[in-house]
């Protein structure tokens, strides 16, 4: 039987191929958008289901873009964000309908990709079992999640919100729980971001891909292991 902690790395990729997909069907609708606007995809739209909950703390957002420049001066540039006194970011008025709109257009690639599996739609099937699995997911998580996924946990959901929408925004928080963990293992080996970026594969980078599973285990405790191998399942079966 495979221990919760293979399990989380296990989960992983299905987690990634589900939410990336969605939003790169997503991309052109959004980027559209945006240009009407005078404005580019930037942070707000990556953190769309945390920063439409609350302002996103300085330390979380530096965490979150650590493996990019970092710079936000575009995105304040074009009044898509403010900085308060304290560091954490806010959306504007713009920002906010920006990000609203990327939350709403990645919901809506997901209902159209997942309506290519025979039995999601009309209904969506399987996807509000796995939004209510996912949910459990990242309440239990709450107590482990470094300063990104509490940036982005509880996510934002519209009560109009429809199951393909709130899947997608629930995986878009719950993939920060891994990334802190990863954050926290590399760092606890001494590297910097850069150094890991390099790091090949060997026995160096196994030791901490194995931290990061320790660290993201606690997120899946809450579920049964049929319930675990159900979300699995699900998430794998859904188009991309």
């Amino acid at each position: 039987m495979e221990t919760t902690v293979s399990y989380a790395r296990l989960v992983r990729p299905a987690i990634d191929r589900v939410y990336v997909g969605t939003r790169w069907a997503a991309r052109a609708r959004m980027e559209a958008f945006y240009a009407e606007r005078g404005c580019t995809l930037g942070a707000e739209n990556s953190f769309f289901s945390g920063v439409l909950a609350r302002p996103m703390p300085a330390e979380a957002l530096t965490d979150g873009l650590i493996y990019t420049s970092g710079s936000m001066d575009e995105e304040l540039a074009r009044g898509v964000v403010v900085r308060d006194d304290e560091g954490a970011w806010h959306l504007t008025d713009l920002g906010r309908e920006l990000t609203l709109f990327a939350q709403r257009a990645t919901g809506e690639a997901a209902e159209e990709l997942w309506a290519m599996l025979p039995g999601v739609l009309p209904g969506l099937g399987i996807v509000p079992r796995l939004t209510e699995l996912v949910g459990r997911v990242l309440a239990h998580a709450q107590a482990t999640g470094g300063p990104v996924f509490r940036a982005m946990s509880p996510p934002y959901e519209p009560e109009d919100a429809s199951p393909a929408l709130l899947l997608v925004t629930r995986l878009g928080s719950l993939r920060h729980h891994r990334a802190d963990a990863h954050r926290a293992a590399w760092r606890a080996a001494g590297l910097t971001a850069d150094e890991i970026r390099a790091l090949p594969d060997g026995p160096h980078r196994a030791a901490i891909e194995a931290d990061t599973d320790r660290r993201d285990e606690p997120a899946y405790a809450i579920l049964t292991e049929a319930e675990r191998w159900e979300l699995l399942a699900g998430l794998a079966a859904l188009p991309n």
